[in-house]
């Protein structure tokens, strides 16, 4: 068996993963979580979204928390932009690299972004030009690639579809997403291997969602196809209120366990990510799903 010798984290905790949080976390705590990973070696973390405090209150203060992080050089602080408004307020932040999020089912794509597939694709056309205009990089997720919580089965042709698009339209790499987590290791293959027929494999990320246990072995999975980039949020925060029934993201620490077992390298210190998770749990004010993290505080009391 053939696998990587290194493997890129993007580190979507301080974006995805707490976007859904309730309790409102402070300014300053969100910049020392930021901190905190990059110290931990983190080479790629999405930070903030620029998006209407209106639909996402916890990400209000996204200009903030870029003010105030201290960047460290090599690190790509990212963020995620939903349209030209939200493009233009990243680029007045700072931002060198955003992300946008096209979806695989009409539905799902309606209720998230209020744009039928085609119009968002359409919409993303735009912001990518402009966004090479202001010399950003874009990076790009396809939601529901799985399965969708409205529309079931997605079909592997439009996903791949819609992936060739974003990548022509300027998207360096494609997140293949699983948002209600409901994708199994018997789909991965199948669906990069579509995928790949159209877009570069090392255009290809795969970003799971946990909610049913399956996120390590999609992952491992995905190594022995060759994929090298993987999505994770620290402590496994996060969720999508668009998708009932999904919980957290992938753990990064329960990636990193994993990963280091099998003497793949990542740059990213196990011990810098469960700090940092640890001090944005006492933010959110419930322990975070992580199995790894649990077990190491398990372990720290006895």
């Amino acid at each position: 068996m053939t696998l990587p010798r290194r493997v890129r984290i993007v580190e979507v905790g301080p974006r995805d993963g707490l976007q859904n949080e309730p309790a409102r976390v402070d300014t300053t705590a969100k910049i020392a979580f930021v901190d905190a990973l990059a110290d931990s070696g983190h080479q790629t973390i999405e930070v903030s979204a620029f998006v209407s405090p209106k639909w996402v209150p916890q990400m209000a203060d996204a200009a903030e928390v870029f003010a105030g992080i201290h960047r460290q050089e090599g690190v790509a602080y990212t963020a995620l932009v939903p349209n030209l408004a939200g493009l233009t307020r990243a680029h007045e932040a700072g931002v060198s690299e955003v992300a946008i999020f096209a979806a695989a089912s009409d539905t799902f794509s309606r209720r998230n972004i209020n744009q039928s597939v085609p119009e968002s694709l359409d919409a993303y056309a735009v912001l990518c030009a402009e966004a090479q205009r202001l010399s950003l990089r874009v990076r790009a997720y396809v939601s529901t690639v799985f399965g969708c919580p409205f529309e079931g089965v997605v079909s592997v042709d439009t996903v791949t579809a819609i992936a060739e698009r974003l990548i022509e339209m300027g998207a360096y790499e494609v997140a293949l997403s699983d948002t209600i987590g409901i994708a199994h290791p018997g789909q991965v293959p199948e669906v990069l291997e579509a995928v790949t027929r159209r877009i570069s494999l090392s255009s290809v990320a795969l970003h799971f969602h946990d909610t049913r246990g399956a996120a390590l072995v999609n992952v491992f999975a995905a190594l022995q196809y060759g994929v090298t980039t993987f999505d994770s949020s620290a402590g496994g925060l996060g969720g999508c209120p668009y998708a009932p029934g999904a919980t957290g993201n992938l753990a990064t620490e329960d990636l990193i366990y994993m990963l280091d077992g099998l003497g793949i390298e990542t740059g990213v210190r196990l011990k810098g990510v469960i700090d940092a998770s640890r001090a944005i749990e006492a933010q959110v004010g419930h322990p975070l799903p992580s199995r790894v993290y649990r077990a190491t505080l398990a372990g720290a009391r006895t």
